[in-house]
Parts: structure tokens; sequence; C-alpha cells
């Protein structure tokens, strides 16, 4: 088998997780999207019972930055997210017309088959130097990429819970010692 993936579950650690668009398109390139997928990750939050401690969210990848789930395990609330998020942001291209789908993924037919890649990255984050560090790199994400100019100017991240203890678009789970 070709570079086997190694999870680490069950230690008690976070999980620094990234997962992408497929053939990194652009799929949550609209306000719209990055809204619902924000409200989406709530929702999986509640029904899977993990706590998230960062995140952001780009126009095609995410970051998040999360605890083990009580029900199942961070594969299993990784593929349940992802799902809902496609599912629901397809139903919402679906009543368009294709020339309106097309103004939404510009860079992709109407009849895209696969909305995310299949594998998602998973980093065990093991000590707080290393949570500062992931944290640091997801809210400077969109600087870097030059969307913004500072990382309060992106409000699809955590940034405004660890700035200011302003929970921003959703609620932020604080990391317990």
């Amino acid at each position: 088998m070709r570079n086997p993936l190694k999870r680490y579950y069950g230690r008690g650690d976070l999980h620094f997780i990234t997962f992408s668009c497929y053939r990194r398109r652009p799929f949550l390139g609209t306000r719209r999207a990055r809204d619902r997928f924000v409200k989406i990750l709530d929702e999986v939050r509640e029904r899977c019972g993990f706590r998230l401690i960062g995140y952001v969210v780009m126009p095609e990848h995410v970051h998040l930055l999360l605890s083990e789930p009580s029900k199942g395990n961070p594969s299993k609330a990784v593929q349940v997210l992802k799902q809902k998020v496609s599912a629901s942001l397809r139903q919402g291209t679906r009543k368009s017309s294709p020339n309106q789908l097309a103004l939404r993924f510009p860079e992709t037919e109407p009849k895209e088959k696969h909305f995310w890649q299949r594998r998602f990255y998973d980093f065990n984050v093991w000590s707080e130097k290393k949570l500062h560090e992931k944290l640091d790199y997801m809210h400077r994400n969109p600087v870097d990429r030059k969307l913004v100019r500072h990382p309060k100017d992106w409000p699809w991240s955590s940034f405004s819970f660890y700035e200011k203890r302003d929970s921003g678009l959703i609620r932020i789970d604080a990391v317990k010692n």
C-alpha cells in the first residue's frame, strides 16, 4: 500500500485537521458558502460532541483545531462535516441556472462531481507550544494569502475569540489545562 495514513486517536490529544476542496477549487470562495460552512460546523460539533478550539475557513481549504469527539473519532466527525457541507452547498446551486453556478464556482464545470478531496491531514497537538503554533498559523492564513491585512478582518476564523474573547460567528471552546 502506498503511503498509508496513520491516525492516533484515544490519547486525549487535540487534533489540527486540514482538508481541501476538490483540486483546491474555491468552493468556499463566497461569504454565503463560508457562512454556511460555519453553521454546519456548529451543528456537527453538537452532534459529534467535540470541542472546537480554533478554525479558519479559506476559499479552498479549512483548518480545524478540535478535541476528540465523544461520539466516534475525528475521522468520522470530518466525514460527517464534509458530507453535510457539500450536500448543503450543492443544494443551493441546484436551484440556480448553469450560468449562475459558473459564477459561484468560476473554475469548475456545472456538473462537477466532487466537492472535497478524499483525505485530510491530521496532526496530534500534544503541547501548549504546538497549540499556539497551530492557532497562529491558522489565524495568519488569510493575511499570508493576501485576503485581508490583519487576522481581525477575516470573520471566518477563531481569531476574535483569542484576541477579544468575542465568539465571532461560532462559539469557541476554551482549552482545558
